[in-house]
C-alpha cells in the first residue's frame, strides 16, 4: 500500500481539497486497495475544524465527493508511515522540516513538482481564488497519480 499524505498550513483548504480530488482519481483508477490518501496541517490554528466553506463549495461545484473531515496537525509518526508527504507550498516545506527533523527519507515533495510546471499551490485563504487552487491541485494530483501508476 502506497500512503499519500497531503499537507498545507491549516488542513481546511488545500490539503483536504487535494485529499478528496486524489481519492476520487484513485477510486476512478480502481487503485483504492493499493493507494491510501490522507491530509493534515503544519499549524495548530484550525485543529478540529471542518473544510473551509469556500473550499467545500468548490469541491461540490466540481462534483468531487467529500467525507467528514476535521483538521489535524502532522506528527512524526505520520511522516514515518507515509510514502509521499505532499506539501502545497514552500512555507509548508519549511514548517514540515522543522517539525519532523528534516526529510531523511526524501519523501517530502511539493504537489506541483510532479507536473511539468513546478511551483506552489497558492493559498486561497488570502486570494479567495478557490477555483485557481482547485485547478492547480487537480493538475498536481493527475501528475502524481500518473507517477504512482508506474509503482503499483
Amino acid at each position: 500500500m502506497i500512503k499519500i499524505l497531503f499537507v498545507c498550513h491549516g488542513n481546511i483548504c488545500r490539503s483536504p481539497m487535494a485529499e478528496f480530488v486524489f481519492l476520487k482519481m484513485v477510486k476512478d483508477a480502481r487503485l483504492e486497495s493499493r493507494i491510501s490518501v490522507d491530509s493534515c496541517a503544519t499549524s495548530t490554528e484550525e485543529i478540529g475544524n471542518g473544510v473551509y466553506p469556500p473550499a467545500k463549495a468548490e469541491l461540490f461545484r466540481r462534483s468531487i465527493p467529500m467525507h467528514p473531515h476535521r483538521a489535524r496537525q502532522i506528527t512524526k509518526k505520520d511522516y514515518e508511515e507515509s510514502d509521499y508527504v505532499v506539501c502545497m507550498d514552500n512555507w509548508n516545506l519549511r514548517n514540515l522540516n522543522r517539525m519532523t527533523g528534516g526529510d531523511p527519507d526524501k519523501k517530502v515533495h511539493r504537489l506541483l513538482d510532479f507536473t511539468g510546471n513546478p511551483g506552489e499551490v497558492a493559498d486561497p485563504w488570502y486570494s479567495d481564488r478557490f477555483d485557481v487552487a482547485f485547478d492547480d491541485i487537480f493538475r498536481g494530483c493527475e501528475a502524481l497519480l500518473k507517477k504512482l501508476q508506474k509503482e503499483v
